[in-house]
């Protein structure tokens, strides 16, 4: 990261699915006012996400819907995104990239449009040492570089 940034990793595998009947004072998972307050807590989201069945895993989905409730308290609205999507395969995780982005522009994320970022054959992009080679390391640091004018732009 850019000096002055700071990178902190949300655990989303933990979060209860969302339910809206448990909406109420006493009900509310101790997970989802962890999740949400610590959310609340950074001023821009980084998604990485593979790709399943064309779209987005369970848990990204779900950890979401609880970051956007309770109704017109959204932890996400405002925050700038920045999405990359990853397989295996050389679609490179098209269908969850977009399907990311149009939740995203529901829960009034601006989003770095430019460059996009599918990284397909991910095991390709690593070497024998299992270090990340040089060209996809340059390719995450231009992604990075555009993704700070976005965030300098909204805070």
């Amino acid at each position: 990261m850019p000096e002055g940034f700071e990178a902190v990793f949300l655990e989303i595998g933990n979060l209860p699915f969302y339910n809206e009947d448990l909406e109420v004072e006493g009900k509310v998972p101790t997970e989802w006012t962890t999740f949400r307050n610590e959310l609340q807590s950074v001023d821009g989201v980084f998604f990485f996400t593979p790709e399943y069945n064309r779209s987005v895993p369970a848990a990204l989905k779900n950890a979401l819907d609880v970051g956007s409730r309770p109704y017109g308290a959204s932890s996400w609205s405002g925050k700038p995104a920045l999405v990359v999507s990853v397989s295996p395969g050389a679609i490179a995780g098209f269908g969850a990239n977009h399907h990311l982005r149009q939740s995203l522009v529901f829960l009034d994320m601006p989003t770095l449009q430019q460059p996009e970022a599918y990284i397909g054959g991910i095991m390709n992009l690593i070497d024998e040492n299992n270090t990340i080679k040089e060209d996809t390391v340059n390719f995450f640091q231009t992604i990075v570089d555009n993704y700070i004018d976005l965030f300098n732009r909204y805070n």
